[in-house]
């Protein structure tokens, strides 16, 4: 039902009865829009303010854009510069949601935040849906000076220092509709609320300048940065993941992807990049929970084809980790990513320490 709605939403389905439901869906999207504009309005009377600097990191529209990769980023580069940085993410989809139970795994985690932690180890990731509650608590337990808002653009509640908003140039705004009926999670006005947009995959669109006029033209005082996922190469799960293989480890090798991410399209491009050779690709909704059974299919799949090499992402490695993986004795390469910026890099160093001069 979900990927049925998604695609509803996104126009990939026509017809008469698609068409009916998208009439339900637009009534739906202007429900939504006036309770969204009602809240925004009513939070941002008076937002709390929080005793550390605050950086949203956030989109406007359902879907994959970069986002996480640009909280990594900002982290290690305010770590570097000596500062105490804490990430805050609500965990979506975890598997348990007990707050007396220590937070430490996938399962109390979810995927994104758990991914974050192994790959930063010594920078706190708090994992709370509840924003100003896990700023408190980083503040309290790790005497942090800064917190990064992961998927922070719709916490209305909280006054900012730094609104940061990532945009997918391969499709920034949809179909220009509010969700259910669009991939709108706000009206395309609360834009102008960004002090940076960061154009995310501008490897896989290089035509995004009507982008950039429309972002100008929201706000002519916003930072307006290029970037792209560069590839860092690849891991094999069981295997620490500290030695990475270089990126053309698999070049010309037919293989099996298989991903739960919010755009499978960009990953698959990615890979054949590469000049590897896509034989079976298995795609599973976003933040998918994958079971033994899951796995145990696309391994048959896989040797009925002859493929002896299955390739995912980081994301779904977190969802996978345990998995008893070495009982499918199929290697499963890990991608690894990082967000490079092609742009305005310094330009942007420079913001982010203007916060810290005020």
């Amino acid at each position: 039902m979900q990927t049925y709605l998604y695609n509803l939403a996104t126009d990939k389905y026509n017809g008469f009865i698609a068409s009916m439901l998208k009439c339900f869906l637009f009534i739906l999207a202007f429900i939504y829009g006036l309770i969204v504009r009602t809240l925004i309005f009513i939070y941002r009377l008076k937002p709390y303010r929080l005793d550390c600097k605050v950086i949203s990191v956030g989109n406007i529209t359902l879907g994959g854009t970069g986002k996480t990769s640009l909280v990594e980023y900002i982290a290690r580069y305010l770590k570097k510069q000596g500062y105490k940085v804490a990430i805050l993410t609500r965990g979506y989809k975890r598997k348990i949601t007990d707050y007396g139970l220590r937070i430490t795994d996938y399962d109390t985690m979810g995927d994104e935040p758990y991914m974050l932690k192994v790959k930063l180890k010594d920078i706190p990731v708090v994992v709370d849906t509840n924003r100003i509650r896990a700023a408190k608590t980083a503040i309290r337990d790790y005497a942090v000076d800064t917190v990064i808002l992961d998927d922070g653009f719709q916490q209305w509640k909280i006054n900012k220092d730094l609104e940061i908003v990532t945009i997918d140039v391969t499709n920034p705004f949809g179909n220009q509709h509010l969700i259910p009926r669009g991939i709108l999670r706000e009206p395309q006005s609360s834009l102008k609320r960004a002090d940076i947009f960061v154009l995310t995959k501008t490897n896989l669109n290089p035509d995004f300048q009507d982008v950039k006029y429309f972002l100008g033209s929201l706000n002519s005082k916003s930072l307006i940065l290029e970037s792209m996922h560069n590839l860092l190469g690849f891991y094999i799960m069981g295997e620490g993941g500290n030695d990475l293989l270089r990126p053309d480890t698999l070049k010309q090798k037919t293989v099996t992807l298989f991903s739960g991410i919010g755009d499978p399209d960009s990953f698959e491009n990615l890979i054949m990049d590469l000049k590897v050779n896509i034989g079976l690709s298995f795609r599973f909704p976003d933040h998918y929970n994958y079971s033994g059974k899951d796995l145990e299919n696309i391994v048959s799949e896989s040797k009925k084809k002859n493929i002896d090499t299955l390739i995912t992402t980081e994301k779904d490695a977190a969802r996978i980790s345990k998995l008893p993986i070495t009982d499918y004795r199929l290697p499963i390469f890990v991608l690894r990513i990082e967000l490079k910026l092609t742009k305005d890099e310094q330009e942007f160093h420079n913001r982010l320490l203007q916060l810290y001069t005020v």
